[in-house]
């Protein structure tokens, strides 16, 4: 009996050791900052990808004007967070995750600056307020808390790694972009050659960081705060979409009242950069302003019944 004792008392102590020994190897993990970023995040990432934008670029439901506004909006956000990069590489709770050859984007955004908006595409864009906000942040944080731009570039890189390959396919194929990458420079990695293996590498530096616990946690919540900012600048194109889709009818189809660009107008989708078009009226409008009389339509109603009526026995 107390031979039993003993040795189940044996057990239970080997196994509160194990226990104890698993729970602080658990901690030590979660303790890593790319584990404490990828659990604190998961909502608000998830939140951001059920975003209507999102859900719509995906599915390739997106106009060319929307892209553009929405690399505008890239574009002022990444050369703050260049910006700031750059003023904080030497700083140790950054440099070791300087990747200027690898990650920077705003060269690649200024090419396609360039594509849709023209050599002169600086006096024609603007920053809008969600971009603004998020621009003011980035440069808080550089200036004031630099430990905290881990946040923004994980929340940046790490996410275009990941999902760059896709959006670019998707958007080349929805708006008929080339497939020699002009308009999707921003999704194109030309000096990662493996992004499986470039990301173990930054998580990898990002959990070597000497940062305490405390200033971990505030990173996770500058992330957060960071995917905030990214669904305000979604929300913000959901409004521009709304604004745009005021001119297409409910079928789908692009309205033009003869006023503006002609190229929104159906009849010309076959050839929308055809330069002679400008200008020109649309002919679509004026035949659905005529088949919305009703006597016209009966007219036409008849006239295809004729139609049917003489194939049908024309073949019997």
């Amino acid at each position: 009996m107390s031979a039993e004792l003993e040795t189940s008392e044996g057990v239970d102590e080997s196994e509160k050791k194990s226990s104890g020994a698993s729970e602080k190897e658990n901690h030590t993990k979660m303790a890593d900052l790319s584990e404490l970023l990828k659990e604190g995040t998961k909502e608000a990432h998830d939140r951001a990808e059920n975003t209507q934008f999102v859900k719509d670029f995906l599915k390739g439901n997106i106009r060319k004007e929307l892209f553009k506004l929405a690399t505008t909006a890239l574009y002022f956000t990444y050369s703050a967070l260049e910006e700031e990069m750059e003023r904080n590489k030497d700083h140790p709770a950054f440099a070791p995750l300087y990747f200027p050859m690898e990650l920077h984007r705003k060269e690649a955004l200024t090419k396609d600056m360039e594509y849709f908006f023209g050599e002169d595409w600086e006096e024609k864009v603007r920053c809008s307020e969600a971009a603004q906000k998020y621009v003011e942040r980035i440069h808080y944080v550089g200036q004031n808390e630099p430990e905290l731009l881990v946040a923004h570039a994980y929340t940046c890189y790490m996410g275009d790694l990941s999902g760059g390959h896709v959006l670019k396919k998707v958007a080349q194929w929805a708006l008929k972009l080339p497939s020699t990458g002009e308009g999707t420079q921003f999704y194109l990695f030309e000096n990662v050659d493996n992004e499986q293996q470039f990301k173990q590498l930054y998580w990898a530096r990002m959990n070597a960081l000497d940062l305490n616990l405390k200033t971990k946690e505030r990173i996770v919540e500058e992330a957060n705060r960071a995917f905030e900012y990214n669904m305000q600048i979604f929300n913000e194109l959901d409004q521009a979409g709304s604004v745009l889709a005021r001119e297409t009818r409910e079928d789908g189809l692009p309205m033009h009242d003869g006023k503006g660009d002609v190229r929104k107008c159906p009849y010309y989708a076959a050839k929308p950069d055809r330069g002679a078009l400008e200008g020109s009226s649309c002919p679509f409008q004026t035949a659905l302003a005529v088949l919305s009389k009703p006597s016209l339509q009966f007219i036409l109603a008849a006239g295809v019944a004729l139609v049917a009526g003489f194939l049908a026995w024309y073949y019997m």
